[in-house]
């Protein structure tokens, strides 16, 4: 039960349903088949919000997560990792609760609670974002995946703000994050790439020309939110994939690089959807398990960099691409 501190917090800061949906939002998709299944997502992460931002302890959250269906388990984690971190905010920086998740009942979802920590930081000042990542000391996949959160930020302003991040293509300024100022702007486009695919209601003609609207140097990473998108939260049949496989064109190294961390996302939280597999074999030519194997064959350990001081991260990005680039030549 919620103490009158929490339920005034949840009243004040959680989301009404309603209000991501993608006609409250704005978004044309007419013609997709897809909106009840993408607008299930960001419910979900409402739902996984609210139930964080009011409850006493962590176990009364995670009892509550765990009711959600595998499909969308991860993104209530994301949810109740966005409130966790703002609760460790509005406490000075001196809360735990993120870090308890993320070290308890959150590890298995351990990519897509990074993006719930990029939630919070679209809604909490920067003088405060230095404070928001818990220290994990030597939790697989951290620091390195923990760009996945300035993807968060990225994502969540394409969604809510689309008029200014997508339309007019804003660029925010840069932030060090691991050091790193100038992949940041990098990370925040990957996050608005798998925007677009919600945005656009998985329809991959409308997903492909909302890319190449934006300046050529930014497509890269824009296309490989788009195949993480695509292949994590799905929307899409088989003869769409191809389309987009297609429409990627001279990108689809990137398409692929994004397909591989979904599968990896998911095959690490225990939960392959039917999509997932549908969407590794149509846009990466991948069953999961060479998908699973691509990732582990690559990763990196958080000390390495990649050309020109780029984070371990990218790095990790980048052998993945070269996989792809390899496969194509030989093909």
């Amino acid at each position: 039960m919620p103490t009158f501190l929490g339920a005034l917090r949840s009243l004040l800061l959680t989301p009404k349903l309603e209000t991501v949906t993608f006609a409250r939002r704005g978004f044309p998709v007419a013609g997709s088949t897809a909106v009840e299944h993408l607008e299930a997502i960001p419910q979900s992460v409402i739902c996984g919000f609210e139930w964080g931002i009011d409850a006493r302890s962590l176990w009364e959250v995670e009892r509550r997560l765990e009711t959600v269906a595998p499909e969308l388990r991860g993104f209530a984690y994301e949810g109740a990792t966005m409130a966790f971190t703002v609760r460790d905010a509005m406490a000075g920086g001196r809360g735990r609760r993120a870090r308890e998740l993320l070290l308890g009942p959150g590890r298995p979802h351990i990519f897509l609670t990074y993006i719930g920590i990029g939630f919070a930081m679209a809604r909490l000042p920067r003088v405060l974002w230095k404070k928001v990542m818990p220290e994990l000391g030597d939790t697989p996949y951290h620091p390195t995946m923990s760009w996945l959160a300035v993807d968060g930020f990225g994502f969540d302003r394409a969604y809510f703000d689309t008029r200014r991040w997508v339309e007019r293509q804003h660029v925010p300024k840069p932030y060090p994050w691991e050091g790193n100022p100038d992949y940041f702007l990098r990370a925040v486009d990957q996050g608005i790439g798998r925007a677009l695919w919600f945005i656009n209601g998985a329809l991959p003609g409308r997903v492909a020309d909302a890319v190449r609207k934006f300046a050529p140097h930014r497509q890269a990473d824009l296309w490989s939110g788009v195949g993480l998108a695509a292949t994590f939260a799905g929307g899409c049949a088989e003869q769409g994939l191809a389309e987009l496989c297609a429409a990627a064109g001279p990108y689809h190294d990137e398409l692929a690089l994004g397909v591989v961390f979904a599968v990896k996302a998911r095959t690490y939280a225990g939960f392959v959807p039917e999509h997932t597999r549908l969407a590794a074999a149509t846009l990466a030519g991948l069953s999961i398990d060479a998908a699973v194997a691509i990732a582990d064959r690559t990763a990196v350990s958080p000390d390495e960099t990649g050309p020109g001081g780029s984070p371990a991260y990218e790095l990790w990005r980048e052998r993945i691409r070269a996989h792809f680039k390899k496969a194509a030549r030989a093909a």
